[in-house]
Formats: C-alpha cells, structure tokens, sequence
C-alpha cells in the first residue's frame, strides 16, 4: 500500500511530478470540488508533452475538468506517494477562480463533472485523503486568504456553482 506524506517546500530534483492539482477558490471564499459520481476531488491531472510550468498543467486541467478560467496559480506544496518502486510528487496549488463557464465534458474522458462549491473547512473531510489531505485543505486555506486575498468571515453556505 503507498505511504503518502505532505511536504511544502519545492519538489526535488529527481523526483518526477505526475499529477498537478489545485484548489480553487471563488471571490466570496468557497472552494470548488469535481464530483465524479459520488467521488470528490479536486480538478487537476497529468502534464502533458509540452508543459513546463506547474501553473499550464492547471490552468489546462481546470478548463478541461471544471471549465473554469483561473488567475495565477500559487504553489502550496507537494505530496510524496511512495508506491515501494519509484516515488513520485502530486503537486497543489491553489488559486482564485476569474470565470466559470457552462460545463462541457473532458476531451480525455467525455464525462462531463458536477462541480460543488464548499466552505474549506468541508474540505478534508469531502476528499478524504486523510491525514495529509487535512494539512493540504488547511494550506490552502491559509493561502486564500493570506496569498489571494479572500476573507475567512462570514463564508457563505455549499452549493452547485
């Protein structure tokens, strides 16, 4: 079974990153989480051939996924996943929502993804991650209101965006 560990400093050299995803944020504070059927997670993916940056991967993914723009990403961390063969990093970063767009479905899927906005706090707990799923949700929480600028008070309640 992989053992996953949380880590805010950069990725490694040599350590291959093969997931980037982001915790998105509208103005008013709420995070947006993809629902695939009755799994949660947080829209993001692969790089692709081409991409170099952490933040092409996301913007791409988020509009494939979640057909939302967003505005610049900013990196929380990394999550270590050692499968016992060859570790690897799934990187987050989280980011303000600047536009949303009617949903259409993902060209590598053809599914077209329910998306729930949600008080961060819910986070966790939606993801189930577990542990460093926990210190993911809470880092990006800080990061919304000390890096992007929203407000902790008076969030209002989950719903469809």
């Amino acid at each position: 079974m992989p053992k996953f560990s949380w880590h805010t400093d950069p990725v490694p050299a040599g350590l291959a990153v093969r997931q980037v995803y982001g915790f998105l944020f509208v103005p008013d504070g709420r995070l947006l989480i993809r629902l695939d059927g009755s799994k949660h997670t947080l829209p993001g993916g692969r790089p692709e051939p081409g991409e170099v940056t952490y933040s092409e991967i996301l913007r791409r993914e988020a509009m494939e996924e979640v057909t939302v723009d967003i505005g610049e990403p900013y990196y929380l961390g990394y999550q270590c996943v050692d499968d016992g063969i060859s570790p690897y990093a799934q990187v987050r970063m989280a980011a303000l929502i600047s536009r949303s767009h009617p949903p259409a479905p993902d060209p590598d899927s053809g599914r077209t993804y329910r998306r729930l906005l949600v008080h961060p706090s819910k986070a966790g707990d939606l993801l189930a991650w577990g542990e460093t799923g926990y210190l993911q949700a809470t880092a990006a929480a800080e990061a919304a209101v000390a890096v992007l600028g929203l407000s902790a008070d008076d969030l209002p309640p989950s719903g469809e965006l």
